[in-house]
């Protein structure tokens, strides 16, 4: 089924509320421990009251979110601009196949060109075929660089 009907653009305050139960299933979806009451709320609010930080893209349809997308940036010393990193793309599970993925995708890359920044990257599980299939069609190389973590 196509997107007909489905809006992309940058969350607002009236969002909070079903923008939070998104990232909860997210959340849950990456079998991740969900956060107090009110955590994720504060997390949306901050990243509205501080653009500079990061921003979220939502998918909207009739007043219900179904997507979202979002936003962190750094720096590129190499190319010296602000580079972004897409840190989260969900799509509700009911919500799949219409592409709306490919829409907050796209919101998220025309925006990165929009201001010039010099790149923009993102990351996804090794076992998350689905998703790396996902994001081949998107034009998505594979990097060179090999990431490292600790906690």
């Amino acid at each position: 089924m196509p997107n007909t009907n489905i809006m992309v653009r940058r969350a607002e305050r009236k969002d909070v509320p079903q923008l939070a139960e998104l990232m909860k299933q997210y959340m849950e979806f990456y079998q991740r421990p969900l956060p107090e009451d009110g955590k994720l709320q504060d997390f949306i609010v901050h990243l509205l009251d501080h653009p500079d930080s990061g921003l979220q893209f939502v998918a909207e349809s009739d007043g219900e979110l179904s997507g979202f997308a979002t936003l962190y940036y750094t720096f590129s010393t190499l190319q010296l601009k602000r580079a972004a990193v897409m840190n989260d793309l969900f799509v509700a599970a009911d919500a799949r196949g219409r592409r709306i993925g490919e829409a907050l995708f796209q919101a998220c890359l025309a925006y990165v060109r929009e201001h010039h920044y010099a790149y923009m990257t993102w990351e996804t599980a090794r076992d998350n075929h689905s998703a790396q299939a996902f994001y081949n069609k998107m034009g998505g190389q594979r990097s060179d660089w090999v990431v490292y973590e600790i906690n």
